[in-house]
C-alpha cells in the first residue's frame, strides 16, 4: 500500500473520530457548556468584583489587562474534557475495541486533538464577544489578529496532547477529572490577572518561569500593543516542548497498554 493511501485512510479514520467526540460532545450539553462557559464567567466576575481594586496594578483600564490573560483559561479548562474523555474511552473498554479494529491507532488521539480544537475556538470566540461588550478595546491589526488566534490554537494543541496522556494514564474518569487541576490553576498564577512584580517573591518567581506567563505577555503585546520581547520565542518554545512531549508521552502509553 503507497504512502499516500495510507495517509488517506488514516485522514478518513481521523475524521470519523472527530464526529464521534462531535455527537458525544452533543450528547453532554452540560460538560460542554462548564468547560467553556465557566472561563467567561470568570472573565465577569474578575472585572466587575475585582476591576475596581487591581486597576491600579494594571496601569489602564483592567478589562484590557484581563481579557488576554483569560483567553488562555480555555486551553487550561479543555484539558480537563479531554482527559476526561480518554478515560472514559478507556473505562468502557471502547479503546481496546478500536486497537483490534483495521484503523489508523492514532486517529483516536487525533480526533480528540481536533475536537478540543474547535470547541476552544467556538469558546474563545464567546469570550472574545462578551469581553468586547464589557469595554475590551484591542487596537491590533488584522495581522495581530491572526497571529493571536494562531498562538492560542497553538497552546490547545499543545495542552490538548498532554491532557491525553494524563487521561491515558487515569483508572477513571473521577481521576481523569483531577490530574490535569495543576494545569488550570496555572493561568492564575501567571501575569493573567495581575503583574507579577506585584506578587512576593516564592510566587513571583513561579509565576515569571511558568509557560503561561511568557503566553500571557504575548498574547497581550498581540492585542494590545505592549512590549513583547522574548517572550514571543519563549512562548513557542513552551509549546513545542508541550505539544512534543505530550504527543511522545501519548503515543508511548497508548502503546504499552496495548501489549
Amino acid at each position: 500500500m503507497s504512502t499516500q493511501t495510507v495517509s488517506g485512510h488514516a485522514m478518513a479514520d481521523t475524521m470519523t473520530m472527530l464526529r464521534r467526540n462531535i455527537i458525544h460532545a452533543k450528547r453532554y450539553p452540560s460538560m460542554v457548556f462548564g468547560i467553556l462557559i465557566m472561563p467567561t464567567v470568570l472573565l465577569l466576575v474578575f472585572n466587575f468584583v475585582f476591576g475596581g481594586a487591581l486597576e491600579k496594578s494594571s496601569g489602564g483600564e483592567y478589562i484590557d489587562y484581563l481579557a488576554p490573560g483569560m483567553l488562555l483559561l480555555l486551553p487550561a479548562y479543555m484539558t480537563v474534557s479531554v482527559a476526561v474523555s480518554i478515560a472514559t474511552d478507556k473505562s468502557k473498554g471502547i479503546v481496546n475495541r478500536f486497537r483490534v479494529m483495521a484503523i489508523s491507532q492514532s486517529s483516536m488521539l487525533t480526533g480528540h486533538v481536533i475536537g478540543t480544537l474547535i470547541q476552544a475556538f467556538g469558546g474563545m470566540a464567546v469570550m472574545t464577544g462578551v469581553a468586547l461588550l464589557i469595554g475590551f478595546r484591542p487596537n491590533a491589526n488584522p495581522l495581530e489578529w491572526v497571529a493571536a488566534l494562531g498562538l492560542l490554537m497553538l497552546v490547545t494543541f499543545a495542552f490538548a496532547w498532554l491532557a491525553i496522556a494524563l487521561g491515558l494514564l487515569s483508572p477513571n474518569p473521577e481521576s481523569a477529572s483531577n490530574a490535569p487541576f495543576p494545569i488550570v490553576m496555572m493561568p492564575f498564577l501567571g501575569s493573567g490577572l495581575v503583574a507579577t512584580d506585584t506578587m512576593p517573591i516564592g510566587l513571583r518567581q513561579f509565576a515569571e518561569y511558568q509557560p503561561f506567563t511568557p503566553i500571557t505577555e504575548t498574547l497581550r503585546g498581540l492585542l494590545m500593543g505592549t512590549e513583547i520581547g522574548v517572550n514571543g520565542w519563549v512562548s513557542l518554545g513552551w509549546c513545542v516542548v508541550i505539544a512534543g512531549g505530550g504527543y511522545l508521552w501519548s503515543k508511548s502509553i497508548f502503546r504499552k497498554q496495548a501489549d
